[in-house]
């Protein structure tokens, strides 16, 4: 399981799974043709503006401090997303639903929902505690599998991939139960074997 990491921003963790959103492709549907934002200041940010595009005539890339480059500009200029290059103050909400955007220079751009891409924290400290090996990126490394580097040990879904939505985590631990399963048949066989030779029943 992940822990969502979002920006410690007033209001954002109140709105977050609710118009604050993080996949455009999971709730893109849900809030199209609305005034969308996505909230900068992370990695991918630019690439969610972008996606959102497809769902709205009407978004804003804010951002919050982040550098964009000429290219990025000129690209987001040429698909009429509009960019607020200043700080995000806060979310405003009103009657229990977010209304805008509360840049630091004093303006508020109205939006009905926003996006950002949260930094996906992986709960795994059973698993580095065993001594799992971890990528450079830091979560437990895992091959085909599920197989870690500990031997015996397996691991699946979003403990060990953070793009492990329901259908894959379960596609992933359909793999590590079939390997699991061989890996103790094959540890039976030369039990077997023995006993076998011993007379004593299989």
């Amino acid at each position: 399981m992940v822990r969502d990491d979002i920006p410690d921003i007033p209001g954002v963790r109140e709105r977050w799974g609710r118009d604050l959103l993080h996949c455009p492709y999971c709730h893109g549907y849900e809030v199209r043709d609305q005034p969308l934002g996505v909230l900068g200041g992370r990695p991918g940010a630019i690439a969610h503006a972008h996606l959102l595009r497809q769902w709205s005539d009407d978004v804003v890339l804010f951002t919050n401090g982040s550098p964009v480059t000429v290219d990025q500009r000129q690209q987001l200029v040429a698909r009429a997303i509009r960019i607020v290059d200043a700080l995000v103050a806060s979310l405003v909400v009103e009657d229990d639903r977010l209304v805008g955007v509360a840049a630091a220079d004093g303006r508020v751009v109205r939006r009905s929902a926003m996006f950002v891409r949260p930094r996906f924290v992986p709960n795994d400290s059973l698993l580095t505690d065993l001594g799992c090996a971890t990528h450079a990126n830091g979560w437990v490394a895992v091959d085909a599998t599920g197989a870690t580097s500990v031997q015996g040990l397996w691991a699946a879904g979003n403990a060990v991939n953070p793009r492990a939505q329901v259908i894959t985590a379960a596609g992933e631990g359909s793999a590590a139960a079939i390997a699991i399963n061989q890996d103790l048949v094959e540890e039976d066989l030369p039990i077997a074997v023995t006993n076998f030779r011993l007379g004593l029943p299989v």
